[in-house]
């Protein structure tokens, strides 16, 4: 089994909403799942699984940035069997029309991470969401009074940039916003036969740092919360 889960088989759902933040899968559990149990602490990385709606599901943290979700995602996959995942987390906005408390779905995921070009012997990859997934969020969303935005995001492996302007030429190329996980994500998907979506919500703005509010950010993680756990419960 998994070296980095202490899971028992079986006591992971195979739908699962992945953040990056521990302390954020814990709070999806406790506010959303009935009777959440907490199936694995190995180095504070919290795993909950209850039921939402009747349906088994389980939330856990992927740590920050492509290596460390690497880890969790391929055992989540090989040894749990999981069969959809979908990442709740933030990004920061690289265009003007794509706001705070905004939700953006990757259709696609860039990335200036080396992983795959190590992977795929320096050839390039476009990882990209499943279609189902992302077409049944999009509607949910819409349906709750949600902006919702879709298109490619950038899975960056940098979070301080050393040049700060760099974002510019991605966003002169449509990206829409700046993350650091879910290109890895939707590569384990593909390689495994497996559904992943990456779902965010706009934390902040490269473009208008200004927009930047603290309770916006949390309004826009719970109404993310509630789109992935209908997302998942909608579809058989």
């Amino acid at each position: 089994m998994s070296i980095h889960i202490e899971a028992k088989a079986g006591e992971i759902a195979p739908d699962l909403l992945l953040p990056g933040d521990p302390l954020r899968a814990k709070f999806i559990a406790e506010t959303y799942f009935d009777n959440p149990k907490l199936v694995n602490q190995i180095r504070g990385m919290y795993c909950y699984t209850g039921t939402y709606k009747g349906k088994p599901v389980s939330a856990m943290g992927s740590g920050m940035g492509q290596p460390s979700l690497s880890i969790y995602v391929n055992e989540l996959y090989r040894d749990y069997d999981v069969q959809r995942i979908i990442r709740v987390g933030s990004c920061g906005s690289i265009q003007p029309g794509v706001k705070i408390k905004d939700l953006v779905l990757a259709q696609s995921a860039c990335t200036n991470s080396a992983v795959n070009k190590h992977r795929f012997r320096g050839m390039d990859y476009a990882p990209h969401g499943d279609f189902d997934l992302l077409v049944t969020a999009r509607n949910l969303g819409k349906n709750m009074g949600q902006q919702v935005h879709v298109g490619s995001i950038l899975s960056s492996d940098t979070f301080y940039e050393a040049d700060p302007d760099l974002w510019k030429l991605w966003a002169k190329y449509g990206v829409l916003a700046i993350e650091m996980e879910t290109a890895e994500l939707y590569t384990l998907a593909a390689q495994y036969g497996r559904k992943a979506l990456g779902l965010l919500t706009v934390s902040d703005s490269l473009v208008d740092p200004s927009e930047d509010v603290l309770q916006d950010r949390e309004k826009g993680f719970r109404a993310m919360a509630q789109v992935a756990l209908d997302t998942l419960n909608s579809l058989d």
